[in-house]
């Protein structure tokens, strides 16, 4: 897991790439209030979005996320968990007035960067998205 990127995975930069494109500066690996070690990839300061990119194996998507067969027991308690801390960390996020948008690392990037552009412009005008209209609509999560 040490060799695991944290931070600046493909995934991430095609997005910074494509936010970049649209015009938006923004923050990488700001950390989250509060909390230790937690940080958020990318992170509009000023209007309080915070954008996660998960991948699909740590996160436990519904269409890629796969389980380890060797030692499975210990695996599918670490993805649990990895879970159970992104939405701690939404949780924390929001009660501090952020709007958290969580992206699978599989998505294209240019659609990608259009809702969080979608937010960030919502954000700046006065109104506050929806978190279905822009999140992905994933019933295995319950943290959007």
């Amino acid at each position: 897991m040490s060799r695991a990127k944290r931070r600046d995975t493909a995934a991430e930069l095609g997005l910074r790439r494509e936010l970049h494109a649209l015009g938006l500066r923004y923050r990488v690996a700001f950390p989250v209030p509060g909390q230790r070690r937690r940080t958020i990839d990318v992170a509009f300061t000023r209007l309080k979005v915070a954008v996660f990119v998960d991948g699909c194996f740590w996160h436990g998507c519904p269409e890629h996320g796969t389980r380890p067969r060797s030692n499975s027991e210990w695996w599918n308690a670490k993805l649990s968990t990895n879970r159970a801390r992104d939405r701690d960390t939404d949780r924390v996020l929001r009660e501090l007035g952020w709007f958290v948008i969580r992206l699978w690392e599989h998505e294209e990037p240019r659609a990608a960067a259009m809702r969080v552009r979608t937010a960030v412009l919502l954000r700046r005008d006065g109104d506050d998205p929806t978190p279905g209209s822009l999140g992905r609509d994933d019933p295995g999560r319950t943290d959007q």
